[in-house]
């Protein structure tokens, strides 16, 4: 086990995840009111109401796959009788799918940017550093996805997601990260960088999604002159003169 190995797959991710925390923690503390996507929309609508959608919701189910497949070892799918097959074909066809929805929504918006004038002139330095990024991200977790089309494909399951876990039970399985494919090694390392760059850039409003919405109580609105007994008058009405 080289040393190159030992501090990509075993101190880099522990050095992004500070670097996530404590950005964030400073964004926050320094830049409240900059937690926002800088919306675009009134510059262009027809664009972003296809693309957006696609990449948030693609995103969204990208995201809940990665986390099965990271997170969930292969006992525990065995156990509640989900064959080994069923799994990596659900894997290929459903996160295929959302990964497509994701790039494709991805690529909208960037045609947007680029062509639109005015989101473009809003486009600050930020962007340009992590859109090419999280296109990169995108586009290496497709290529990790088809690779499960060859014959004999490598179990992701027995390696990157083993890898993944030892890092939350803080003694990194360095091996079995470094024996992955190399796809996988650029896709990991590329998702480390993005989540470096995450604190820093409009992704960080991830994090301020209103699902206190969810649980709020209803808000009652009265009419202006609930309440009162005497005549109501019009908001064209002007003031009456004295005398």
């Amino acid at each position: 086990m080289n040393h190159l190995n030992i501090a990509l797959w075993g101190v880099l991710p522990y050095i992004v995840a500070v670097v996530l925390v404590a950005g964030t923690a400073w964004r926050y503390h320094y830049d409240r009111f900059g937690f926002t996507t800088r919306s675009s929309q009134l510059h262009e609508h027809r664009l972003l109401s296809v693309g957006g959608p696609l990449f948030h919701y693609g995103l969204l189910f990208v995201a809940a796959g990665h986390v099965v497949g990271l997170i969930v070892p292969e006992s525990l799918t065995e156990r509640v009788h989900i064959e080994e097959p069923l799994y990596h074909a659900n894997a290929l066809f459903v996160g295929g799918a959302a990964g497509l929805a994701t790039l494709t929504g991805l690529a909208l918006l960037l045609y947007r940017r680029l062509t639109v004038p005015a989101v473009r002139a809003a486009t600050s330095r930020s962007d340009r550093a992590v859109l090419p990024v999280l296109t990169a991200v995108v586009v290496a977790g497709l290529s990790a996805t088809a690779t499960t089309l060859v014959p004999h494909p490598y179990d992701y399951r027995l390696g990157v997601s083993v890898w993944f876990r030892s890092l939350l039970a803080l003694d990194p399985d360095v091996p079995a990260m470094a024996g992955a494919p190399l796809v996988y090694q650029v896709h990991a390392l590329l998702a480390m960088t993005l989540f470096a760059l995450w604190p820093f850039s409009r992704l960080v409003h991830a994090f301020t999604a209103p699902v206190g919405y969810l649980a709020r109580p209803y808000v009652v609105y009265r009419s202006r002159g609930a309440g009162t007994s005497g005549p109501k008058r019009s908001w064209s009405e002007g003031r009456r003169p004295d005398g």
